[in-house]
């Protein structure tokens, strides 16, 4: 039996690049999984590690280069290159992108060029404005076919008040229900 074709995201979330890339190592036990990054995440080094160290690792663990191009990630719907598509972590930026239908980095083409086979797209928020500016692009995205969220809550609810993090623990059983049209309860962590 073949794997699942896993396209998963990552964008410039750069605190919680270990534990999603973590999740991503576990995860290639079970799905074939097609790297893509945005181009910040891709070019940007920072604090919290040199980009190219996070590409190797990343194509390491996935057998596969890491697709940091428009031009690369625009087959994806067309040739059928992925069943389910995740962004962790998706950044406030992303989820604007999305919810607006932005299509200027490689991982929102991505999700658009997946989306076009109306199959599963999972997000797994990380963004210090998730209840304040990017709530609304949140609430709409969870209001559109074929999006499902990792369930996330407030991560420092004293010194960042507004900000959100998914529970990337969940993400491999949010894929699961994802696949079968359902999203995971409860999706908001206390």
């Amino acid at each position: 039996m073949s794997k699942i074709k896993l396209g998963f995201c990552l964008t410039g979330s750069f605190c919680t690049f270990k534990p999603v890339i973590e999740q991503m190592e576990a995860l290639s036990q079970s799905y074939d999984i097609l790297p893509i990054m945005s181009y910040h995440a891709a070019q940007l080094d920072t604090r919290f590690g040199k980009a190219q160290e996070h590409i190797r690792r990343i194509e390491d663990i996935c057998g596969k280069s890491v697709i940091t191009t428009l031009p690369e990630a625009e087959p994806i719907g067309p040739k059928g290159y992925t069943d389910i598509m995740l962004v962790a972590p998706c950044t406030g930026n992303t989820l604007a992108k999305l919810a607006n239908s932005i299509i200027d980095t490689p991982a929102v083409m991505a999700v658009k060029s997946h989306l076009r086979n109306l199959r599963p797209v999972v997000i797994a928020v990380s963004t210090n404005d998730g209840l304040s500016g990017s709530g609304k692009n949140i609430g709409l995205l969870q209001n559109l076919r074929n999006y499902y969220f990792v369930p996330y809550g407030q991560d420092n609810y004293q010194g960042k008040p507004s900000s959100l993090v998914a529970d990337f623990t969940k993400i491999e059983q949010t894929l699961q229900l994802a696949l079968e049209g359902k999203q995971i309860q409860p999706m908001l962590l206390r």
